[in-house]
């Protein structure tokens, strides 16, 4: 089992405007989305549409935590987190003229004393697995993430920015940087897949037994105890490529957890990405299939 943890979710409200914001008068949306948010979430969503067992754990408080999980409840994902006293963040997207405007809330301010009652949670589940996800909120340093990669027998993954991944100490299964992030993780140049590699390869060297980069248009690439394997994205029409690098992290771990080698993680990653990107919003697509789809991404050993 893959359990996730989400340290600083969030709902995520997309407004949408039919006319350019203006200040000092009344912005009235024509349309409005809430969403549950959050990396590790994100995952036990896709995992959830792989069949894949999973368990989606955290720091939720307030109104809008109480959001999170009843959106859970309703798409049959197992969660059970943890009660902070402050609510859970709201991050806003304005649609508005064709402009797009983020305004993010920092989140709760969380005491380290959270975590604890947060490794207790992981241990009752007894994951073979677990992902940590996201930024951190108010409260919280990357000592949290440690924290949790030291306290059992699990293997644990980590999707977060390079700063983070730079500051981390322990032992870890995986890290799922995206380009930027490698560059500055490593502070080395990725220009290049070959560059990209002896980033990830460096970055696998302090303390990351695999590290799977998502490159964009230059596909993704995995660097392991095995060596390295690079993956050709699919050819698909891409319509939106938020959720991508996600998509990309969950299949390979739904992959890795059936036991199966780098390559087809690797590909099962762009099988799951490709499917995300060929739909626009932030909704989970139609999973079936595609661990045949696989079988159509081209990977080879570096």
């Amino acid at each position: 089992m893959i359990l996730t943890v989400t340290y600083n979710p969030a709902v995520d409200q997309t407004v949408t405007f039919d006319e350019p914001l203006a200040s000092e008068t009344v912005n009235r949306a024509t349309d409005a989305q809430f969403d549950a948010g959050g990396k590790g979430i994100n995952v036990s969503q896709f995992l959830t549409a792989m069949d894949t067992a999973t368990v989606a754990t955290g720091l939720l408080g307030g109104f809008t935590g109480t959001f999170v999980t009843e959106q859970l409840e309703a798409a049959d994902i197992p969660a059970e987190f943890v009660t902070v006293d402050e609510p859970t963040r709201l991050n806003t997207t304005a649609l508005a003229g064709g402009a797009d405007y983020k305004l993010n809330q920092a989140g709760p301010t969380v005491d380290a004393s959270a975590v604890d009652d947060l490794v207790d949670r992981i241990a009752d589940h007894e994951p073979a697995r677990v992902l940590v996800g996201g930024s951190l909120p108010p409260g919280l340093e990357s000592d949290a993430i440690d924290r949790i990669a030291s306290s059992g027998p699990w293997r644990t993954a980590v999707d977060v920015e390079g700063e983070t991944l730079r500051t981390l100490s322990a032992d870890y299964a995986l890290c799922k940087p995206n380009r930027e992030e490698l560059a500055a993780a490593t502070e080395t140049t990725v220009e290049t897949v070959e560059e990209c590699v002896a980033a990830a390869s460096a970055l696998g060297e302090r303390g990351f037994e695999r590290v799977v980069a998502s490159l964009g248009a230059d596909g993704a690439v995995l660097v392991g105890p095995d060596g390295a394997v690079h993956a050709e994205p699919l050819a698909v029409d891409v319509v939106d490529t938020v959720g991508a690098g996600d998509a990309l992290l969950s299949g390979v771990l739904a992959s890795l957890e059936r036991g199966e080698s780098d390559e087809l993680a690797l590909a099962t990653g762009v099988a799951v990405a490709s499917r995300v990107v060929s739909q626009a919003g932030t909704g989970v697509p139609d999973l079936d299939g595609v661990f045949e789809d696989r079988s159509a991404v081209e990977t080879r050993r570096l």
